[in-house]
């Protein structure tokens, strides 16, 4: 628990030059009040490791240590908040580790021992390829609570149905149950985004619908690749095989359906 010693995001911004860079996605989060509201969403983080993506100046951060989290890892690929945060982190009574490394080459599994817990104002440029790389090796994620642009956490919640639905709601929710927390409007952040923000709460299934992942992904990739379209233009008789009806157009597929896709096109042409 936090001391009262634990530096301000504003005055690590202000002590280090931290302008936020449009290069690397940044926009930082310093309200305290909503930091802390992330913090709590993520749950119980007593005896886990929580891993943060793109700390910034450490507003969740410090959040995070103020929540008891047994182990924090902050994965910054800026050489200017790393240094700030090694001020945060000296301390945190060794319960912070700062990692100078791109995200999107960090294996999760390596950080600390399970269980593990990801709780990050994401990136928005490289949000999505975080998220399906971490779908992908979901061993010893315990939940993923994560920040993303409301239009791609609409995608991920969307159900069978909706205008938002696509690959990455299939994918998302084969994998893991995905939940809404809270949005959060432009003004949350400095600098303001464009666009409003969605907190949500994913937690990997400990048995999905049995499906190869490289199948899924195919089947996913080429049915939304012509999302107008029926599934027997893009799939052709794949859709027969698996009991469906080729006039169905993707957006209308459960999860399910995906899964019976994918196993009948590994009946069909075996790896």
């Amino acid at each position: 628990m936090s001391d009262g010693k634990l530096p301000r995001p504003q005055d690590l911004i202000r002590r280090y030059g931290l302008g936020a860079r449009r290069a690397l996605g940044q926009h930082f989060l310093l309200d305290p009040g909503i930091a802390d509201r992330i913090a709590r969403a993520a749950g119980p983080l007593e005896g886990r490791t929580a891993v943060e993506i793109g700390p910034g100046p450490g507003g969740l951060t410090r959040a995070l240590l103020e929540a008891g989290a047994e182990r924090i890892v902050a994965v910054e690929r800026d050489a200017r908040c790393v240094e700030a945060l090694a001020e945060l982190a000296a301390a945190g009574e060794g319960r912070l580790r700062v990692l100078a490394a791109d995200a999107l080459e960090v294996d999760l599994a390596a950080l600390g021992p399970a269980p593990i817990k990801v709780v990050a104002n994401l990136p928005y440029n490289i949000a999505t390829p975080l998220l399906v790389g971490w779908l992908r090796r979901p061993d010893g994620i315990e939940s993923m609570t994560l920040m993303f642009q409301k239009e791609v956490a609409d995608r991920l919640l969307a159900l069978p149905g909706s205008r938002a639905r696509g690959r990455l709601s299939v994918l998302a929710q084969w994998r893991a149950e995905v939940r809404h927390c809270f949005d959060l409007p432009p003004g949350a952040f400095t600098p303001p985004p464009k666009v409003s923000s969605s907190v949500v709460a994913l937690t990997p299934r400990l048995s999905p619908v049995p499906a190869h992942p490289g199948d899924l992904e195919t089947v996913t990739a080429r049915a939304f690749g012509g999302r107008r379209k029926m599934l027997r233009r893009t799939l052709g008789d794949l859709p027969a095989r698996a009991g469906l009806d080729g006039t169905m157009r993707p957006e209308e597929l459960t999860v399910d359906d995906f899964c019976a896709l994918a196993v009948a096109l590994r009946d069909t042409d075996p790896q």
